[in-house]
Parts: C-alpha cells; sequence; structure tokens
C-alpha cells in the first residue's frame, strides 16, 4: 500500500488565476488550474507531486454531473477540504475480501464511469475503486484503488505534468489528519490496516517507501501534507488548499 491521491473539496477561487492559485506555485507545486476532467456539473484540476497528487474538485450543479455522490452531497452540504484519501493497493479483491472477513464495510471493488452529454455517454476509468464508510466524527473516507495494469500506470505518468519534481519534490512523505474520530473510527482503522501504532489520543499508520498517515484527535479538522524534497522556499512559506496545509518536512 502507498499514498495515492487526495480527493479535496474546493471553492472555484483554486481553481482561478488569482490569490490561491499563486500561493501554490509560490511554494513550487506548479499548477495549471485550466487542464483537468468534468463535466457541466464538475470541475477536477490536479497538483501533480511526484507520483501522488492532489485531486481538487469544484461542483458547479446541484447534481455533480455524474461526480460521486457522496462527495457531491457532502459538498452541497458545505464540506470542504479533504474528502477522500485514496490509497494504491496491488490487489484489490484479496484486500477487500480481507476487510470484509474482519467485520468491516467495504464497497465491492468498482470501475469509475464519467457520463456526459446529457448520460448519452460515457467513459470507464482505467482502474478499481472500493471504500470504506465515512468516518463517525469527520466527513471523510478513505478509499483504495488499483490500476488494471502496469501498462496503463506508465501511460498515467505521461500525463502528470506539470509535476512538482522540476523543483525537486519528490512525493508525498507523511499526512497527519486532525479531527474530533470517535472511538469506533479508531477501532476501524486498526482493523482495517496492518503496522498500526496506537496512543489514547492518536493512530499511526506505516505504509510502503516510508510513507506514514497519522489520525489525531482534536477538536478542529486539518490537514497537514508533508512532501519530500529540497525545495528550502517551502520552510518558509505556508501553502493552504482549504483545510489542507503544505509543507515541506
Amino acid at each position: 500500500m502507498k499514498i495515492d491521491h487526495l480527493v479535496i473539496n474546493v471553492d472555484n477561487k483554486y481553481q482561478e488565476e488569482g490569490e490561491q492559485v499563486s500561493a501554490i506555485r509560490s511554494i513550487g507545486l506548479p499548477y495549471n488550474p485550466k487542464k483537468g476532467k468534468g463535466t457541466k456539473g464538475f470541475k477536477v484540476s490536479n497538483i501533480w507531486i511526484g507520483k501522488e497528487y492532489f485531486e481538487m474538485v469544484n461542483i458547479l450543479r446541484e447534481d455533480g454531473g455524474g461526480w460521486k455522490e457522496e462527495w457531491v452531497n457532502a459538498y452541497n452540504k458545505g464540506e470542504r477540504g479533504l474528502i477522500c484519501l485514496m490509497i494504491d493497493v496491488a490487489d484489490i479483491d484479496l484486500l477487500c475480501e480481507d476487510i470484509q472477513s474482519k467485520g468491516i464495510s467495504i464497497t465491492d471493488p468498482e470501475s469509475i464511469k464519467i457520463k456526459f452529454l446529457f448520460n448519452l455517454f460515457s467513459k470507464t476509468l482505467p482502474w478499481q475503486n472500493s471504500y470504506l464508510n465515512f468516518f463517525e466524527g469527520v466527513p471523510l473516507q478513505i478509499g483504495f484503488q488499483q490500476m488494471k495494469n502496469q501498462k496503463t500506470r506508465e501511460f498515467m505518468v505521461k500525463y502528470m505534468v506539470p509535476n512538482a519534481i522540476e523543483n525537486n519534490i519528490e512525493g508525498i512523505n507523511s499526512i497527519k489528519i486532525s479531527g474530533n474520530f470517535s472511538s469506533n473510527d479508531f477501532e476501524l482503522l486498526k482493523k482495517a490496516f496492518d503496522f498500526v501504532m496506537i496512543t489514547e489520543d492518536s493512530l499511526k499508520i506505516r505504509l510502503q517507501h516510508s510513507q506514514e498517515i497519522i489520525f489525531e484527535k482534536a477538536k478542529e479538522y486539518q490537514v497537514m501534507v508533508s512532501l519530500k524534497g529540497k525545495y528550502n522556499k517551502l520552510k518558509e512559506e505556508n501553502c493552504w488548499i482549504e483545510n489542507t496545509k503544505v509543507c515541506l518536512e
């Protein structure tokens, strides 16, 4: 398992030239808000950070135009910031079987279809996703993703531009998620993941390539993403994308 991407609900100011986009670029994250995918109901723009990325979503119409229903509902209720943390896995069918055997609810692996032109046409994306339920105390869920094959993965990498690698920022090192997690939320995490370190108020999950995800009980829902790299300017400036702070560890 490794971190794949963060799905972040954003207002349109993060997808238009202005203060927010300038702040993202100023810390060394090349970002072209005009690029991305979408329909009349949603727009997605990506910030590529090595082989990981931020998937920033702005809902343009109440029905979401084919975007994931649960995320659209959360957006319409005013939820901004990290809505789903996607984890890359090697065998999603085996993972789901293991998680279900522990009594945890997870959706069956499913390919994503994006509908367009009044739902007359659809495009199937070359990966499968499964999702745990939303946490009880935080408007966030965890999803798992498996690419169709290595050839598809290599093909997708070619389109991950502009990329922060050009500024010596190599990827995501760790993610710290603070919020009003319940006891049941922590129990779910302990069962769903291996290599878990637990304290009274926090839970740390170790992934491949020395990546870590830390869940911490707190009153306010905030996220801190630490990046791998040598771009010193990141140490001097802060960059916030809704509730998510980006920094160099």
